[in-house]
């Protein structure tokens, strides 16, 4: 893939809150990607059921499959997340431990960016270790630098519209985009 080829991203949302923080920056991202670059959202992981290996032996639920499905055909992906409890949010967990059922598996070999927001000032730091954890075992290729934590991250949204108005962090968000593309150009073939 030449350095021109177009890529496209997708975001996988780790929270389901209607004014959640990390859904405003996973909204920001088109905005921010640099040309050549596409970014989409993929569906809400709310719609995915449980993980039971009961339900998985009679049928592999639709919002399953068209997730990992559109994964798959992406470049690359970005999970934006809240950290709960020091950890990663119980449902994003739930739909990584679907979508690694699926063959083939989608992550495997797929560039991954993690954004994390937080109201707090260490801004999701543990939840991003924590997701690393499962990122490896699904084989991804998550990007180590720039990693993204934004703290105090209601100063940094509009309260209103929830839009992020802070200049460095939009800044700061697009270094990370393009270092993702770069990854990404780097292991096409």
């Amino acid at each position: 893939m030449t350095p021109s080829a177009n890529l496209h991203f997708v975001t996988l949302l780790g929270s389901l809150r209607s004014a959640s923080l990390n859904a405003a920056i996973a909204r920001t991202l088109p905005q921010l990607a640099p040309e050549g670059v596409s970014i989409s959202a993929l569906g809400s992981i709310a719609d995915f059921p449980h993980y039971s290996q009961d339900v998985q032996d009679k049928e592999f639920p639709s919002a399953v499959l068209t997730m990992a499905e559109q994964i798959q055909a992406a470049n690359g992906v970005i999970i934006v997340t809240p950290e709960y409890n020091y950890s990663v949010p119980g449902v994003l967990k739930n739909a990584i431990d679907w979508l690694s059922r699926v063959t083939p598996q989608p992550f495997a070999k797929k560039p991954v960016a993690i954004q994390t927001a937080s109201p707090g000032q260490i801004g999701g730091a543990r939840a991003q270790y924590h997701l690393r954890q499962s990122l490896v075992f699904l084989d991804a290729f998550v990007l180590n630098k720039p990693e993204i934590m934004i703290g105090l991250a209601t100063s940094k949204l509009d309260p209103q519209t929830l839009s992020l108005t802070d200049d460095p962090t939009r800044a700061f968000l697009t270094r990370q985009i393009g270092a993702l593309a770069e990854l990404a150009r780097t292991l096409q073939p």
